[in-house]
């Protein structure tokens, strides 16, 4: 019942940001409709076999909404809320909303102010939950909760570039603990072979004591083909840097019209203290899938099959198959609105 007053409330509020855009200059907004929110529900369900465990059952990941709009010229909004999941709490407050931001941007630089997740230069990090398989993943990815409340301002020096500085809590900050911050540099670029996604990072750890990291992502486009090799290193003391802590991955994948199919394999090293993890030592996780739309012009409905395996952080094979569907509640909403008026 919470959760259902929670989507109301979102509702309500985005309904209401159109009508302030719509006062503040009503002639763009009659030939503007980016001042309309695109609000969405989306969700990822299917079959998940224990290949070692030889167990299996049908399982969901997640019911998200996800707004985005404008307000004005230079102000925008962005909320994604977990309705259900197998993550996050019930707890009051926003444990159930991955990042919900205000940004106000220029050609030359923008400033966000909310809940974020932090900048991890990694597209494994980066990537939407619905879009990534868990024990396909990195260790560091299933263990490191990345939504925190901060600031972050971002300066692009030119075209499909930019230079950010992100000021945030640290993911070691509790409300118990306070004070205890998280600062990321972050460089991304993007040309028609080579995209970047580069970041310095310091979390606190302690009133005194800092975990460093520097994590570089790479993206290559060649073709149809996009390949990710990505490095991320992470110390409680410089001299730790590259051998206490570190994920080395490569993922390669090959899209064409109605599908896409991919190959994922890493190595990483987990030190006994650093994060709490549960699993310490050499890991090697990789998998293989194929993504699928069975209508090719509509995007928002997409199959998948995919296997993954780990060392340490299951042991064993798993295989999911099921389907991933973004309902487009503003789209619908205008054909809505078409047949009335007929």
């Amino acid at each position: 019942m919470k959760k259902l007053f929670v989507f109301w409330v979102i509702a309500v509020m985005a309904v209401g940001s159109v009508a302030n855009a719509q006062e503040v200059d009503s002639t763009a907004l009659s030939q503007n409709s980016s001042y309309i929110p695109d609000i969405s529900l989306d969700t990822r369900f299917g079959y998940n076999q224990d290949i070692t465990g030889k167990t299996g059952r049908f399982c969901g990941n997640g019911l998200f909404l996800d707004i985005n709009g404008k307000i004005g010229r230079y102000f925008s909004y962005s909320l994604n809320h977990r309705l259900a999941s197998f993550e996050g709490t019930d707890s009051p407050g926003f444990g159930n909303t991955n990042w919900l931001l205000l940004t106000f941007e220029t050609e030359h630089f923008s400033v966000s102010a909310g809940k974020d997740a932090l900048f991890v230069g990694s597209f494994e990090y980066d990537a939407y939950d619905l879009d990534s398989y868990a024990d396909m993943n990195s260790l560091f990815w299933n263990c490191i909760d990345p939504w925190q409340w901060g600031v972050s301002a971002a300066w692009y020096p030119a075209e499909d570039q930019s230079l950010s500085f992100q000021f945030a809590n640290s993911p070691f900050s509790t409300p118990e603990t306070g004070n205890l911050f998280a600062y990321a540099l972050a460089w991304r670029g993007c040309w028609d072979f080579y995209e970047s996604y580069w970041t310095a990072n310091l979390w606190q750890n302690g009133p005194k004591s800092y975990v460093g990291a520097l994590n570089l992502g790479n993206r290559f486009y060649v073709g149809d083909f996009t390949v990710d090799l990505e490095y991320m290193t992470r110390a409680a003391a410089w001299g730790g840097l590259f051998k206490d802590d570190f994920t080395l991955l490569l993922s390669p994948s090959y899209s064409w019209e109605w599908g896409r199919a991919f190959v994922k394999c890493g190595w990483e090293r987990v030190r006994e203290g650093l994060f709490g993890y549960e699993y310490t030592g050499d890991n090697i996780f990789y998998g293989a899938g194929a993504e699928f739309f069975p209508l090719k012009s509509y995007k928002d409905i997409r199959l998948h099959a995919a296997w993954s395996s780990n060392s340490d952080y299951t042991g064993g094979h798993l295989l999911e198959i099921g389907l991933t569907w973004k309902l487009d509640l503003t789209s619908a909403g205008k054909k809505l609105v078409e047949k009335l008026k007929k």
